[in-house]
């Protein structure tokens, strides 16, 4: 479709931008807070709100906190929060058994949260980071990250996260196979209704490091991630990724990074135009929080501006740190623009 336009004056754009009235009537992207995931850190403890000194404004929350931001989280309207858990040193192994451990901290979070605010879903993360030795999503071997022996501990990691009541599983390690593997594990062990919202394109990128402080994996991890993440030059190569996650049985797929991926979102979406979201990550949250605290930008209308930008891109919601500012601001009003 071609934009046709009367030369001026008979067209003249700024008639529509004149007032907010007009501007609302032909706003083309909107964003609203059913479009939000909220990301949330867990550790140990009773009554903590550790600050986390590289994501100004998050903290990591003990058990009874996180219940409190998931009760947040249902009074704003957020319909999905993501858990994160910030292990224990001396529980990282390099088998990772703690990862399927029904009693840790990540499936009691998931319990004690569908047992309070049981409208809100309960999205969790499947990899093996936070749980292994070596900092790695997979298990490793002289080095090398195993591929079907990572896939076989995924699928025990995923269902007893299931079985604690995870609504949404998000696969995030970049493991060929992996979504299949997870699909029929859940249907054979009775979670049909489970859904999967697989890290279909997880690109190798500088923008975690705060992410990696949060969770306490940047200081085991002593090479990169290039043999299993995707390569940031590659476009297609996500189009492929995202093609074979659906055929093996994703729900929803995601890029991540968010903003240095936007094209990807937009071909991903329109290419397939399956459910489509992007991670607003760490790093990026960051440099907006970091610049708005030195008063370099505004950040609230920064903030805005990003995840209208993921709208705009194609993307059907946002996994973001910002979501009860953003949340809030909403209320303001039924659109932002």
């Amino acid at each position: 479709m071609r934009p046709i336009a009367a030369p001026t004056p008979m067209t003249r754009f700024r008639r529509m931008r004149r007032t907010p009235a007009l501007r609302s009537l032909v706003q083309e992207t909107v964003l609203s807070v059913s479009d939000l995931i909220w990301p949330v850190f867990v550790r140990e403890g009773v009554n903590v709100r550790e600050p986390i000194a590289s994501m100004p404004g998050v903290e990591r929350l003990s058990v009874d906190q996180v219940v409190k931001a998931a009760e947040e989280a249902a009074g704003l309207g957020i319909p999905a929060i993501c858990l994160f858990p910030y292990i224990d040193p001396a529980l990282k192994t390099e088998v990772c058994e703690e990862a399927w451990n029904p009693d840790n901290l990540a499936n009691r979070a998931i319990k004690a949260i569908k047992a309070s605010v049981p409208e809100i879903a309960v999205m969790t993360d499947v990899a093996l980071d936070p749980y292994n030795a070596s900092g790695h999503d997979g298990l490793v071997c002289d080095g090398v990250v195993l591929n079907d022996e990572t896939v076989e501990a995924l699928v025990r990691m995923t269902l007893v996260q299931a079985d604690c009541g995870a609504d949404i599983i998000g696969p995030s390690d970049m493991m060929d196979g992996r979504i299949g593997a997870i699909r029929s594990a859940l249907e054979s062990a009775g979670h049909k209704d489970v859904a999967i919202l697989s890290y279909a394109a997880k690109y190798v990128s500088a923008f975690y490091r705060p992410f990696r402080d949060a969770v306490a994996t940047s200081g085991a991890l002593k090479d990169d991630k290039k043999t299993y993440q995707m390569n940031p030059a590659n476009s297609g190569e996500a189009l492929r990724l995202v093609e074979r996650d659906l055929r093996e049985g994703a729900d929803m797929v995601m890029v991540k990074p968010g903003m240095p991926y936007l094209d990807i979102c937009w071909r991903v979406k329109e290419t397939f135009g399956a459910p489509t979201y992007a991670y607003q990550v760490s790093g990026e949250y960051a440099m907006i929080q970091s610049a708005a605290e030195r008063g370099w930008i505004d950040g609230e209308k920064a903030m805005m501006e990003s995840l209208l930008g993921f709208k705009r891109a194609g993307c059907d919601g946002v996994l973001t740190y910002f979501a009860p500012a953003a949340a809030r601001k909403l209320r303001e009003s039924r659109i932002w623009g």
